[in-house]
């Protein structure tokens, strides 16, 4: 299956080797007000009730090994997550591992944390039986697209498509 190129302002480059003495470990319900704090700081908007639904249906039921939920812990609370789940379900895709949520802490950013995540869940894919992880970016994101492309992703087979309802009756 043909792969779309990257734009040369995110060629692939070598992710930043791990920090010395990383941990990664599950995520626990715990870990919730940290995880909102991360993504608040990297969004601009706290989500609490979202992640509470999050933690519900990933954290907290620990519902399998199809769902993954990871965590970097720091000096002060969580230096970084990530989120995801193998999914089966979009238009004939065969099951794949699907990153639905990264965050690393600015404060910790650019050492290796998200790219040890993004191995971790990798691992944790290949063990559930899938050969393929996903994800989705916004096209203008350039930070995390490079993040994710300096982290081996590509463009894939799918096409995203949405319809805006908000001119529609």
């Amino acid at each position: 299956m043909p792969q779309i190129p990257a734009p040369a302002s995110l060629a692939q480059t070598a992710p930043p080797p791990p920090a010395v003495g990383l941990r990664i470990r599950r995520l626990r319900p715990s870990d919730r007000a940290d995880v909102v704090r991360i993504d608040a700081v990297l969004t601009g908007a706290r989500k609490p009730a979202y992640w509470k639904r999050v933690f519900r249906d990933f954290v907290d039921t620990r519902d399998g090994p199809g769902r993954v939920g990871l965590a970097v812990p720091g000096p002060k609370g969580l230096a970084g997550y990530l989120l995801g789940e193998v999914r089966a379900f979009e238009f004939g895709s065969p099951p794949c591992g699907w990153i639905f949520a990264v965050g690393v802490d600015p404060a910790s950013a650019h050492h290796g944390l998200g790219s040890a995540l993004v191995a971790e869940a990798a691992a944790h894919f290949r063990a559930a039986g899938v050969s393929t992880v996903r994800t989705m970016a916004r096209r203008d994101d350039v930070p995390l697209l490079s993040f994710f492309r300096s982290n081996g992703f590509v463009g894939g087979p799918f096409v995203q498509l949405e319809l805006d309802l908000g001119d529609r009756q």
